[in-house]
């Protein structure tokens, strides 16, 4: 299985920054695209933040310009730097990882989770 270690969440105030960190191993043939999801207490879960095999980069439109991700390919992690928290920020984040791995013969492509982490911005 394809297994994913978050770190990097914990509780700042309002203003501050965290950084995510999220790394994938195993049977992995090809990385197609990572990226950070967040859960609110009561919400639904939305998309954070993404970033393609190739570099191309998507945002929420709430995080626009103050977080910024990144991936290293060679370590297979993905990185997710928050800047100017605030605390509608808060939330669990959830790593997630579109993997191409093998089954028997055929690849098979498809999203993993990350068991994820807490953030916690106070005002």
């Amino acid at each position: 299985q394809v297994q994913l270690v978050e770190s990097g969440g914990g509780l700042v105030q309002a203003g501050g920054s965290l950084e995510l960190s999220c790394a994938a191993s195993g049977s992995i043939f090809s990385i197609n695209a990572m990226g950070w999801y967040r859960q609110a207490p009561g919400e639904q879960r939305e998309l954070v933040a993404t970033v393609t095999d190739t570099g191309s980069t998507n945002y929420a439109d709430s995080v626009k310009g103050r977080f910024t991700i990144s991936r290293d390919n060679a370590k297979s992690t993905v990185y997710l730097q928050m800047n100017s928290l605030k605390p509608e920020d808060t939330g669990v984040y959830y790593c997630n990882v579109d993997a191409t791995t093998w089954q028997k013969i055929t690849p098979m492509r498809r999203g993993y989770w990350g068991q994820g982490t807490q953030v916690t911005v106070s005002s």
